[in-house]
């Protein structure tokens, strides 16, 4: 049975057999316990060392809920060490800790120690632990059961995510084989990637407003519904000779960070307008499936719902880039002043998930492995946001400034006037807020 199952079942029991004899002997209650009175503790003299052994019981019941990640199990050969829990940041060479059975993960519960570990707080990580628990342990290698807890599991996955060490060095740490620090890790991204993929969606038309609404009260400008933005990371393949490519990742982002959508696997030389073209976001939105609710009304201009990205991609109804060599003082310079602004909370997702240690440096891995690694940082770092957890959330930009690509201008005539209107529009309103 769960130590915590199990710690309730015993302090609910010991509470209803001192409740008995405290109905069976009513002279004998808490305040007499601590009482100076003769006769209350004459007559009581057999019946107080009973409930302070069950109260004793109970106390140690009640601690066994609290030791979630260190769950204790009978020792089948070497004795318990007279010390705490082991740190793994402080003691590699002793993370895990058999039990009957299963190995288990045993932390510190300093905030030093998970942040430098896994970039979450412990209480974060047990609660990730107890909702992936189930996933993480019904796919062991057939015929090859791991016998390893959900927590080490997570946490051999975590370490690789939030640190970037490779495998020999987390094999060293927790004291696993390279090969099970390898599949823990694959299994941790797969079950990010496929079962808790929800966790990254683009709002329905209904929740959209309240994202549209948080970027009107930062900026002033209406219908604003997210932040493109499209960074890259590198990864190195070994060969005969060490290859460098990157992976182009576009994502789209609210005022607070969270990813709303995610397109990862385009080859790093791929232009950002390029991979926006290709992918499935810019067909549903021109083909009225997102960004479709009513426009509202800006200075006579019916505005439609849209984004806003860098000068990397095209103006078009729904996507807002900024004016090229605005004047200084002139609408369009306070227009892009508001632009930049709302564009902050973009780079500051990119420059996020490159804080993640494996994704921080030139991936070794296979190029679908680094995707996955990709997607998995950003399942977290929308999990982290849920649970108002910013341990891994950056507080610069990093290098995620504007796109080395410009669209080409000769291009210009695609737009079409429609977009020039609405963007004039909201120059129009940016120009009037800074007055």
């Amino acid at each position: 049975m769960e130590s915590r199952k199990l710690a309730a079942l015993l302090s609910s029991l010991i509470s209803e057999l001192i409740l008995l004899l405290l109905l069976l002997f009513p002279s004998s209650t808490l305040l007499s316990l601590n009482s100076n009175s003769s006769n209350s503790t004459n007559s009581n003299a057999n019946l107080f060392p009973l409930i302070h052994h069950f109260l004793s019981v109970q106390k140690i019941a009640a601690s066994l809920g609290f030791l979630s990640i260190s769950r204790k199990r009978k020792r089948t050969h070497s004795p318990e060490p007279e010390a705490g829990p082991i740190d793994v940041e402080e003691n590699p060479e002793l993370g895990p800790r058999l039990g009957g059975g299963r190995v288990q993960l045993v932390l510190t519960r300093t905030p030093d120690s998970f942040k430098n570990c896994f970039r979450m707080t412990s209480s974060t990580f047990e609660w990730l632990s107890g909702l992936l628990e189930p996933l993480l342990e019904c796919r062991d290698p057939v015929g090859s059961p791991l016998n390893l807890s959900a927590e080490l599991r997570l946490g051999l996955g975590l370490y690789r995510l939030a640190t970037g060490s490779d495998y020999p060095e987390i094999s060293n740490r927790f004291g696993v084989s390279e090969s099970v620090a390898k599949f823990c890790t694959k299994q941790l991204c797969r079950v990010l990637c496929t079962d808790f993929r929800f966790w990254v969606t683009f709002p329905a038309p209904n929740e959209l407003e309240s994202v549209s609404t948080a970027f009107q009260t930062l900026t002033g400008l209406p219908n604003c519904c997210g932040v493109l933005e499209c960074t890259r990371f590198k990864v190195v393949k070994n060969n005969d000779e060490i290859e460098e490519h990157s992976i182009a990742t576009q994502i789209v982002v609210d005022s607070s960070c969270r990813i709303l959508s995610i397109v990862a696997g385009y080859r790093g030389n791929k232009a950002d307008y390029k991979v926006l073209k290709s992918s499935t976001l810019c067909k549903d939105i021109e083909e009225g499936r997102l960004l479709n609710s009513p426009p509202v009304n800006v200075n006579g201009v019916a505005v439609n719902q849209y984004l806003v990205g860098n000068r990397g991609y095209p103006l078009l109804p729904w996507l807002m880039v900024p004016y090229v060599e605005a004047l200084p003082g002139s609408c369009e310079e306070n227009f892009n002043k508001v632009h930049s602004l709302m564009r902050v909370s973009g780079l500051k997702a990119s420059a996020s998930l490159k804080n993640w240690g494996v994704l921080s440096k030139p991936v070794e891995e296979e190029f679908k492995i680094a995707v996955a690694y990709i997607g998995a940082c950003s399942m977290l770092h929308n999990a982290l946001l849920m649970r108002e957890d910013y341990t891994a959330l950056g507080d610069g930009l990093g290098d995620c400034g504007q796109s080395t690509d410009y669209y080409s201008e000769l291009e210009e005539n695609l737009i079409g006037s429609k977009a020039s209107d609405i963007r004039s529009a909201l120059a129009t309103r940016a120009n009037e807020l800074h007055d």
